[in-house]
């Protein structure tokens, strides 16, 4: 696991009119002599001349691929129908590879998953998405106590902590921390939850969190704190509990 470290960002031719080598290089037409009848054939020089569009064009094609293809992969918006978790359906949907159950094994289609929970777990992160679904409106988070802390991290995003709630108890619908992300309008979005309990109270060992044993407990000892993500609003294919997530590009 990573710490969280004080830091902020704020950051082609039509397939049936293709011509070959030969053809491009040069283009042969038939002349008349005198007399009208036909003499000669002769090869114009102007291969060059359809040379240089067609590859001026394939030039142009290859950065609007290359293009389109960076966007995928740095732009959080794509597919967003699929990363923002808006409903437990969807969320369950996005997960469904990481749910297992003791009674049932994967099918040959399943993959199987190295960050998996059980059914109960889901049973309390679909708590957590209860409790928390107010907090998607910042303004009401704000208005409940949640507060800046100035940690920004890569693949996580905006740390808001209410440290009123911050002791040696674990609930998972009571996180100590909301972390948000920002829309391309500026505005917060909320992403994942974090889960704080101080070292002092546990110094040995990580606390008790979720049911099972898939919680991936960070002891960050810049705060003197135990932290646990939980992405319960942003699909993370790393892995629900696991602190980054690759898809967020913290704007």
């Amino acid at each position: 696991m990573i710490s969280m470290e004080k830091h902020s960002i704020k950051t082609n031719m039509p397939g049936n009119a293709r011509l070959s080598p030969g053809e491009l290089k040069s283009t042969t037409r038939i002349t008349r002599d005198a007399a009208g009848e036909p003499g000669k054939p002769t090869k114009l020089k102007y291969g060059p001349l359809l040379l240089w569009p067609v590859a001026l064009f394939l030039i142009i094609l290859s950065g609007c691929s290359k293009q389109q293809a960076d966007m995928k992969a740095t732009d959080p918006n794509v597919r967003a129908d699929v990363l923002v978790l808006n409903t437990d359906e969807e969320f369950k949907k996005a997960y469904q590879n990481d749910i297992q159950s003791q009674d049932s094994k994967p099918g040959l289609n399943q993959r199987t998953s190295s960050h998996g929970f059980s059914f109960i777990t889901l049973l309390e992160l679909l708590e957590a998405r209860l409790a928390t679904a107010k907090y998607r409106d910042f303004d009401k988070a704000i208005k409940d106590g949640y507060a800046d802390i100035n940690v920004v991290v890569p693949n996580m995003g905006y740390h808001f902590m209410k440290s009123a709630i911050v002791d040696a108890t674990f609930q998972a619908t009571k996180p100590e921390i909301l972390v948000y992300n920002k829309k391309a309008n500026g505005s917060f979005e909320l992403v994942a939850v974090e889960y704080a309990v101080p070292i002092s109270a546990t110094p040995y060992v990580a606390p008790e969190g979720f049911t099972g044993s898939a919680d991936e407990w960070e002891r960050n000892e810049d705060f003197g704190l135990w932290l646990q993500h939980a992405w319960l609003w942003r699909f993370n294919p790393d892995g629900i509990f696991h602190d980054t997530n690759p898809t967020v590009q913290v704007r």
